[in-house]
């Protein structure tokens, strides 16, 4: 079972690595920075936002100031330590450790301008910040620029909408939650934050609902009626906090005082003491973080189903690419035949066990194999009603006299013709590992990297081979299955009994008892035949497959290449590995997402998650 934290962790480190290779989402939704789930804080100006991220901090680090200061989405990523000083690292500086909040603040003023120059514009690159402490929960937030309506001098026109449609880009998201942000001196109906929330997200399911400045409502008046789901309903529950006061601020009032005194005020609150269990950031805090933990784990299948996708589309991307080499046919040869070698060390390492995935066949004769076996229908198959049927139509015009010869052998070959299909499953589920082997194995060669025509080559050449060694595996099982209708067993059927039943009701008419017995016990004894038959072909089936498919991967996976590319010229071999520089800049940023969306994978695996 994975813990909140590697959840939560798991996701945070995958963001990071999209944001260095510059993948921050807004493309449409289909980039792997769009799959995560993440808490995207939504809020008008004004709306205490940045009090309520301080607060869940328990730190003072945001720029404040009037007008537009969030220019730039801030990926907040909190961590839970035992104890020890609390800091804060950037990952555009990842060397530097910041232990002063103050600079802090003044760093992401100082980014936010380099970025964005000082003109006040807005940029959709985000700063990533992770803090350290032991007064967080594992949570990750994206405060985003707070909803505007006018824009300030030095700022075009076009920036309010500007700010909604990258507020939109990260809230429209089916795996984004919405934290909206609302303060209780205005009507929620009127709220930026909830009428945005509820155009992309209508059912409130991915909506959490803030309420603050609780404590500046008009004397009489209280906000009971939109936290307990009056006014506006959610389906989940409303939070209300109480920041510091702007008194507050300018003292510079410890955060983690505050939070002490937003718990009094609750609890000591005629309006909301009721509700106090369930106010404040820190109560917020936990409530997000676990919520984020289930929603990452639900998410985990299509991230992984999305990942994968992905990577065979740029996978195939890579197979196209080639680049020209100089040196002499003798010299191209030699480096094609280097790069088969290595390509086909590292493919018999994954069978061999030196490498993960070899495992699997196995799995397909432990697992997969018995699982068919199992369900093939033969209850069905040998009822009394179809052993009735097919002994009446193999006896024709003239009944059997003593057993029913026909009928036996058509109900024992029709039985056995259900084996093929368990048997050619197991031929092409091998069949799927091994071509998956070659393509971790042409993944993994690091001297082919440079020549993806040359990966290509390689990759259809070993697919032809398996696909004739699949050919040769699905006939062999085949025959096996062939074998055993074409002579059957007649020891099996001599040492049967054939008195009839002992257990025979006497009160049912002769005739009838008998022939319904007679059948049972026919169908009885088919199904004690396929049986041993079955038997026989879970040991034969896996022998055949590793025969036909596996020994000859190893063996003779490349040797039909090997024999064309020897008779190639020198043209043809320099178009092998043929690559341009055009193509090498795309291959090269292709390689870096490739890397990005396997580590990701590889990052899921390593996490328990489910």
């Amino acid at each position: 079972m994975a813990t909140m934290g590697s959840l939560i962790g798991l996701v945070n480190r995958i963001q990071q690595a999209c944001t260095v290779l510059g993948d921050y989402g807004g493309g449409g939704g289909g980039s792997l920075w769009d799959s995560l789930p993440s808490v995207a804080v939504v809020g008008g100006q004004s709306s205490g936002k940045s009090s309520v991220l301080e607060s869940i901090v328990g730190r003072d680090f945001l720029p404040r100031g009037s007008g537009i200061v969030t220019r730039m989405p801030l990926v907040l990523q909190l961590h839970k330590t035992e104890g020890g000083t609390e800091y804060a690292e950037f990952l555009h500086l990842p060397r530097k450790r910041f232990t002063d909040f103050a600079a802090v603040r003044q760093e992401i003023s100082d980014h936010t301008d380099r970025i964005t120059g000082k003109s006040k514009a807005i940029s959709n690159k985000p700063i990533q910040l992770s803090i350290y402490s032991p007064h967080v929960v594992n949570l990750t937030l994206i405060d985003l620029p707070g909803l505007t309506k006018v824009a300030v001098e030095g700022q075009p026109e076009s920036i309010v909408q500007d700010i909604e449609n990258m507020v939109r880009s990260y809230v429209d998201k089916p795996n984004s939650i919405i934290l909206a942000i609302s303060p209780a001196n205005q009507d929620i109906a009127t709220s930026d934050a909830i009428k945005l929330a509820k155009e992309v997200d209508p059912t409130g399911d991915r909506t959490f609902g803030v309420v603050t400045k609780l404590d500046l409502m008009d004397k009489g008046t209280n906000a009971v009626d939109v936290l307990e789901g009056r006014s506006y309903r959610l389906q989940h529950p409303w939070v209300g906090v109480v920041n510091r006061s702007q008194a507050d601020i300018n003292k510079s009032v410890d955060m983690l005082a505050a939070r002490r005194k937003e718990q009094e005020y609750f609890q000591s609150s005629p309006d909301y003491g009721h509700l106090a269990h369930k106010m404040g950031a820190e109560y917020l805090a936990k409530l997000l973080s676990e919520h984020l933990e289930a929603v990452i784990k639900a998410k985990i299948p299509s991230i992984i189903a999305m990942i994968n996708k992905t990577v065979d589309e740029i996978e195939a991307e890579l197979d196209r690419l080639g680049r020209p080499i100089g040196g002499d046919a003798g010299a191209q040869l030699y480096t094609i035949l280097d790069m088969c070698r290595a390509f086909d060390r590292v493919f018999k390492e994954h069978l061999d066990g030196g490498r993960p995935g070899g495992d699997r066949i196995y799995g397909v004769f432990d697992h997969q194999l018995p699982a068919a076996l199992k369900k093939l229908p033969f209850d069905k198959h040998l009822s009394l009603q179809n052993v009735r049927k097919v002994i009446s139509e193999a006896d024709g015009y003239q009944p059997h006299l003593i057993a029913p010869e026909q009928g036996y052998r058509r109900l024992i070959d029709s039985s056995l013709s259900y084996f093929r299909g368990p048997a050619e499953a197991s031929v092409d589920a091998v069949h799927l590992v091994l071509k998956e082997l070659v393509r971790r194995s042409i993944a993994a060669t690091e001297e082919l990297k440079r020549f993806p025509t040359l990966q290509s080559d390689i990759a259809a050449a070993a697919n032809e081979s398996l696909e004739r060694f699949r050919e040769d595996g699905r006939k062999t099982v085949i025959r096996l299955v062939d074998m055993e209708a074409s002579y059957l067993t007649v020891e099996f059927f001599r040492k049967l009994p054939t008195e009839p039943d002992k257990g025979a009701n006497n009160n049912t008419p002769a005739n009838d008892r008998y022939q319904d017995n007679h059948l049972r016990r026919i169908g009885s004894n088919v199904s004690s035949y396929i049986g041993m038959v079955c038997d026989t072909l879970r040991n034969t089936i896996p022998k055949a497959v590793v025969h036909c498919q596996v020994k000859e991967a190893k063996r003779n996976l490349l040797n039909r290449f090997y024999a064309h590319v020897g008779s190639k010229e020198k043209k043809q071999l320099s178009a092998m590995l043929d690559e341009d520089p055009g193509l090498m800049e795309k291959r090269d940023s292709l390689v870096k997402k490739l890397e990005l969306y396997k580590s990701a994978r590889n990052e899921i695996d390593s996490v328990a998650w489910k």
